[in-house]
């Protein structure tokens, strides 16, 4: 096979390195989706601490401790948490996930690790995300809730909450696709994602510039995909209203 089809060949199909790409992306993808659904469970319970109003010593009577009266320590925890993750690089935390707590203590693969790194960094974007799209909310349907004698809980189950969905749905999937592309970093701990494999190609075949060039091409297609979803479910949202 002669001229440039003959490189392609040398770098894509020799020695089938194309079943890298196939892997890696595979690799990436389930990791990807496996974190998004960590992110929006977690995201969904941190948001609802962000914003409870538990005050456990709100009947405090000294004047000295007064100051406990507003203390939410369920608002506290969901706040450090939150703040702690996003002035964090995701490559430090799955670095702090895979060298330190899981070092020594359990046998845990790397994709695990990553599931787990991406999972937690996403789930303090999807709280705040979720947070703002209840606030945006009028408080008067909280109110007319609960005159009507639901329950906090159910209120927010059957009347905030699927209001809230239609107005973070793009922000949503605008997180998801950040997180598809932050999950090339999970090389650096050793997980054999879709640009792992594009090193490997560029490696053994002596060629960087094409391996690349088809990542971000893939990379691309698909970010591409999720715009579409997202614009599709909105729009499918908007005509339901």
């Amino acid at each position: 096979m002669d001229g440039y089809l003959g490189v392609l060949y040398h770098i894509f199909i020799k020695d089938e390195r194309y079943m890298l790409i196939v892997n890696g992306l595979l690799f990436t993808l389930n990791v990807t989706f496996l974190a998004a659904l960590i992110g929006i469970i977690l995201g969904v319970i941190l948001s609802l601490m962000t914003i409870s109003d538990f005050k456990p010593f709100k009947n405090v009577k000294s004047d000295r401790l007064s100051y406990l009266r507003d203390f939410n320590p369920l608002t506290k925890l969901a706040l450090i948490y939150i703040t702690v993750i996003r002035g964090t690089p995701t490559v430090v935390q799955l670095f702090i996930l895979f060298n330190l707590v899981f070092t020594g203590v359990l046998e845990t693969s790397v994709f695990v690790i990553a599931v787990i790194g991406f999972g937690l960094n996403s789930a303090a974007y999807v709280a705040e995300i979720i947070r703002a799209g209840i606030q945006g909310l009028d408080k008067g349907q909280m109110e007319a809730a609960r005159a009507l004698g639901m329950s906090y809980g159910l209120s927010m189950r059957v009347i905030i909450i699927p209001q809230a969905v239609k107005k973070i749905m793009p922000a949503l999937v605008s997180e998801f696709i950040v997180l598809f592309k932050e999950t090339s970093v999970v090389g650096m701990i050793g997980g054999n994602d879709l640009t792992k494999a594009v090193r490997e190609i560029a490696a053994n075949s002596f060629r960087a510039a094409e391996p690349w060039i088809l990542a971000a091409l893939i990379y691309l297609l698909l970010t591409t995909l999720f715009t579409y979803f997202m614009r599709k479910v909105e729009k499918r949202l908007k005509e339901s209203d």
